[in-house]
């Protein structure tokens, strides 16, 4: 298995539910287990979502998707505002008003870097060991043996 694919949405927020299905979708094809979808749906939908809601003045960002036989890899990548990662705090207070998408991603997620470039452009990269269904390891476990 060896799934990749692109898409450029326009900073809105419809686009958010309409990612989260479509990726939903292709890991429920690929045998994902239910409670790995769910971790990176939520992280994808919190990264997104920040997109649309401090990503000006980009009128656009790309999500870029690779699942492996043992991992699924995002990049989620804008040209908006600049962003300084260290200056959102590790835990958000019980009243912060913002803060806990990133503080989520981190949750649920193996792997979740920041790269801001001087340019302006902000990528998130969120990864995730798999965990599949049984009958989609068989089925891995054919098509590797050449059956």
């Amino acid at each position: 298995m060896d799934e990749r694919f692109l898409v450029a949405l326009p900073r809105a927020a419809y686009t958010v539910p309409v990612l989260r299905s479509f990726l939903g979708s292709t890991l429920q094809i690929h045998g994902v287990c239910p409670e790995c979808r769910r971790d990176i749906l939520v992280a994808a939908s919190e990264a997104c979502a920040n997109v649309v809601d401090h990503g000006d003045p980009a009128p656009n960002y790309q999500v870029s998707v690779r699942i492996e036989r043992s991992f699924c890899t995002l990049r989620i990548t804008h040209t908006g505002r600049h962003f300084t990662p260290a200056a959102v705090p590790s835990r958000p207070t019980a009243d912060a008003e913002s803060g806990r998408g990133i503080f989520l991603m981190h949750s649920l997620m193996d792997e979740v870097a920041f790269d801001v470039e001087p340019d302006g452009r902000t990528t998130v990269l969120l990864a995730k060991r798999l965990c599949l269904l049984p009958a989609a390891e068989l089925r891995l476990a054919a098509a590797t043996a050449g059956g």
